[in-house]
């Protein structure tokens, strides 16, 4: 018994490491059921934060650790309770005196540092917690397939789908990591706000008006294609499980609507560097990634090339080819995806020809290890990178949009608690710009604010929902 209990002690400890690391990341405890499987993502990110060598070191520690502590915690016991049988009556006495002082303290609720009691029972919350946690994983699956069921939009005729679109091209875009702690917290506020009005008075002067609203994203600081699937599905994708069974069925996506309606589906995808099967889900006629978008330069630690020549190479590829057909395409930009550094610089549009310009900027400054051993340097690249990228986003629209042109942009999800702090909102805002007035007409009923600049008062709503919506403003 005392080698077992030793053991679970060892185990709880591991998983409250776990619990630990994905808290810091993502804003929730480890699954233990679901969550395996983004360990290999985790290295990756662990790779470009603190090189090669530290990501090594730090696999072989925790390997290390994770087989050490539950095997010394049971050895530690098995000596303890050794040593309790060899003086009975005297470990009899203070294990009963500390028993009851235990108690005590609980009752009274004593604190030496504020919100951690002397008496704490948060041990025994953890494995209860993580106990529920494992039945409810083991749930889901069923309950994820009876939420699936429902889809208004299933059997809706092709010319009952985006009348009100009827010739745009319409560009969805994910700006990585842009949450509202970017546009609201008092250290980014300043200078991402005043980016985002300006930005607005930029996009007014060329002819476009703009909405801006909040979307509760189902995951913080990492798990971008939970939140693009979620978006796309209309459903509620927050673990691995509820991905996997999601992309293996026949849901109508918001890319599979307007592939229905007649529009081509292009898919620019600089972040993926290898085989997608999951991107037949989403109906793409074309998928450009970064072996096949033509980038001659070098990556910016994660980021495989900068977010302007990500919007270059799609003008290029799809959007200035004469006669086209209504397009609607995804894509999720990637300069502002951790670790922030190095970043690229504004070019003119004329200077980013192949992207091999770029060849020397991926080598300026300093590496992810270095910026990363101070959290206000990191918080700095993490605002330098949403600035960037927004930026980019107001001079497409300004040197390349037309009045045909529609476009959805909105964050994934909120960064790393180590930009956030431990208390922030999974909120992400979203903006539609059209130069034609009856576009944004549609939607006058949601009460989004005028501008790219979601306020205070924008109404916010889970990201499942927008599908849907959306769907419905532009039905007829």
């Amino acid at each position: 018994m005392a080698a077992v209990a030793g053991a679970l002690l060892g185990v709880l400890a591991v998983v409250r490491l776990l619990d630990m690391g994905f808290l810091s990341v993502l804003d929730r405890p480890f699954d233990l059921v679901l969550d395996w499987v983004l360990f290999d993502d985790a290295l990756v990110v662990l790779r470009d934060s603190v090189g090669q060598a530290g990501a090594v070191g730090a696999v072989v520690g925790a390997v290390v650790l994770a087989l050490a502590l539950p095997v010394l915690a049971a050895f530690s016991v098995v000596r303890l309770s050794t040593v309790a049988a060899m003086h009975r009556t005297a470990a009899t006495r203070v294990v009963g005196a500390v028993a009851a002082a235990w108690v005590a303290l609980a009752v009274v609720g004593v604190e030496i540092v504020p919100g951690e009691p002397v008496a704490a029972r948060d041990t025994a919350v953890l494995a209860y917690d993580h106990g529920r946690q494992v039945v409810s994983s083991l749930r889901d699956r069923q309950e994820f397939a009876g939420e699936a069921e429902v889809d208004a939009f299933r059997d809706v005729p092709p010319d009952q789908l985006l009348a009100g679109l009827r010739g745009k091209n319409v560009v969805l875009v994910f700006v990585e990591s842009y949450g509202r702690s970017a546009v609201e917290d008092p250290e980014f506020a300043p200078q991402v706000g005043a980016l985002l009005d300006e930005g607005t008075r930029r996009l007014a002067t060329a002819g476009y008006g703009s909405r801006s609203g909040w979307l509760t994203s189902p995951t913080s600081g990492g798990g971008s294609w939970l939140a693009q699937s979620t978006l796309l599905s209309g459903l509620w994708i927050n673990n691995q499980q509820r991905f996997r069974t999601v992309t293996s069925s026949d849901r109508l996506t918001l890319t599979g609507a307007f592939g229905r309606a007649d529009w081509d589906i292009v898919g620019v995808m600089p972040g993926i560097t290898r085989a997608w099967p999951e991107g037949r889900f989403y109906g793409f006629d074309r998928v450009y990634d970064l072996h096949t978008l033509g980038y001659r330069g070098l990556g910016f630690s994660w980021a495989t090339m900068p977010d302007q020549f990500t919007m270059l190479a799609y003008e290029r590829l799809e959007n200035a080819k004469p006669g086209h057909p209504p397009l609607m395409s995804v894509i999720p930009l990637v300069s502002s995806h951790g670790p922030w550094t190095p970043l690229p610089k504004w070019l003119d549009w004329d200077q980013v020809g192949d992207g091999s310009i770029y060849i020397n900027e991926a080598r300026v400054g300093d590496p992810p290890e270095e910026v990363w051993k101070d959290p206000e340097r990191v918080r700095t690249q993490y605002r330098l990178s949403v600035e960037y990228t927004l930026n980019t986003l107001v001079s497409y629209v300004e040197k390349f949009g037309d009045d045909d042109l529609v476009m959805v942009f909105l964050g994934d999800h909120q960064p790393a608690r180590i930009v956030t702090g431990p208390d922030a909102s999974r909120d992400v805002p979203i903006s539609i710009l059209a130069r034609d007035p009856a576009v944004l007409d549609r939607i006058s009923s949601w009460g989004w604010q005028d501008g790219i600049k979601p306020g205070p008062q924008s109404p916010v709503w889970r990201m499942d929902t927008f599908r849907d919506r959306f769907l419905t403003a532009y039905a007829h």
